[in-house]
């Protein structure tokens, strides 16, 4: 382990290991000491005690300064051969301990390798350098050479093998944090998801209630018969809303809870219901079709849907007019969907002037219908433009994006073979019998 902080308290783990590698250092400088240049064994001169307390002093300052305890120990490795003692690999383990240090702790590899081997080579060339040179000097020297390089060969395996965890672990936690971040990602864009259909959902529905109850309320003492019939429109408005929330928040449901049916997703077949309640709220809506309707992708299909849902939506609350058109262009590659209205941006009134004396309504902070709307078309691969018309009113025009030609013909053929063609707006049988493109 490398120590890079100054002044801080080492663990006592820490100290015992320091104490452990000095003492055993220490030992085997005595023990190469104690072999003489003759073969011999005699006890360790004072020359031999002296360069083993010298070079296992500078032991613990390796790892604050590697290369500087290196060319201690080195040059006290070097002085051994003149102070008549033999240089052995015992005797030099304190340069062996601070070259596995220095290429442990080096910067690069260029300078853990050339302070190894100028290491392995001032050791080999100090024992021909002072006497007789012999067979038995010259395989001294080439052990004595070996041994630095295999402590820096070990040093740096162990430094690459420390390189590889780190990166091992630093790889883990970057997963993590991506998984962590891609979760919150996809938690968002689900509550933006739910956001918007309880959004398309709540205004439509809620915008009709309050037509019907405002209607109801005006017709309450001089047509009752009137009044009746807003109110039975009501109810059932309120409960068509009350079912299509409890499909939304079904989605909710986890994964084992007890499934329950639920209708499919609205789609252009479902437009005739949707104008009929428009209808019922006191909003005239005409639809016009150009072009060859075909199915669509059940994505568009339901983009398609609560664009036009948002939009007459919208033209009930704010445009302070009766009526409403509805196109849908069909070319090839795309379906054009356009909600228009002739009204003045006002806040929506009822077709029948309100009672004397009743408050106005009073206004409300702006929705999330175009920012809905925008984003619907978006997800499908569309866009959306929306605003004011110069001759007066609103416009909404989105364009979707529509599979090949081929694929929707295949699908159309296998579904002529399984029975009737739905129509692509109304979702009923084609009567024959009417305009092209009208709505019934």
């Amino acid at each position: 382990m490398t120590y890079t902080g100054e002044g801080g308290r080492r663990p006592r783990g820490v100290w015992r290991r320091e104490t452990a590698v000095v003492a055993i250092a220490f030992v085997f400088c005595l023990l190469g000491g104690v072999m003489q240049v003759d073969d011999t064994l005699a006890a360790p001169p004072a020359a031999a005690c002296v360069i083993a307390a010298v070079s296992c002093a500078v032991l613990p300052v390796r790892h604050r300064a590697p290369l500087a305890a290196l060319a201690a120990t080195t040059a006290l490795g070097v002085l051994v051969p003149p102070l008549g003692l033999l240089l052995t690999p015992l005797i030099a383990a304190p340069a062996l301990i601070t070259a596995y240090a220095y290429a442990l702790a080096a910067r690069t590899e260029r300078r853990a390798a050339s302070a190894v081997l100028l290491t392995s080579a001032a050791l080999a060339a100090s024992v021909p350098a002072f006497g007789d040179f012999s067979w038995k000097d010259a395989s001294r020297m080439g052990v004595v050479a070996v041994f630095p390089l295999l402590a820096g060969a070990f040093g740096h395996s162990v430094r690459n093998r420390r390189a590889y965890l780190a990166a091992v672990e630093e790889r883990a936690r970057r997963a993590e944090r991506s998984r962590d971040s891609e979760a919150r990602r996809r938690v968002a864009e689900e509550r933006v998801r739910i956001a918007r259909e309880l959004h398309d959902l709540v205004a439509h529905q809620i915008t009709l209630a309050n037509a019907q109850a405002t209607v109801a309320a005006h017709f309450f003492d001089a047509r009752p018969e009137q009044t009746r019939k807003s109110l039975r429109e009501l109810v059932e408005t309120t409960a068509h809303a009350l079912d299509e929330l409890r499909a939304t928040v079904g989605l909710l449901r986890q994964t084992g809870d007890a499934a329950t049916p639920a209708e499919p997703a609205p789609g252009l077949s479902r437009l005739p219901e949707l104008i009929e309640s428009f209808h019922r709220a006191g909003l005239e809506v005409s639809v016009r079709q150009e072009g060859t309707a075909r199915p669509l992708p059940p994505g568009v299909d339901l983009t398609a849907y609560r664009i036009v849902q948002e939009a007459l939506t919208n033209v009930a609350k704010h445009a302070g007019t009766a009526s409403a058109r509805v196109r849908l262009d069909w070319t090839r590659d795309r379906v054009t969907v356009t909600v228009t209205d002739d009204g003045r941006g006002s806040p929506a009134v009822p077709a029948t002037p309100p009672r004397p004396g009743a408050s106005p309504a009073p206004d409300r902070p702006p929705g999330y219908g175009l920012i809905g709307m925008r984003e619907r078309a978006t997800a499908v691969g569309g866009h959306l433009r929306a605003g004011r018309r110069p001759e007066g009113g609103f416009l909404v025009t989105a364009r979707l994006p529509l599979p090949p030609v081929e694929d929707t013909t295949r699908k159309a053929d296998a579904t002529t073979r399984g029975g009737r063609a739905p129509d692509a707006v109304t979702g009923g049988e084609r009567a024959g019998d009417g305009k092209a493109g009208e709505a019934p």
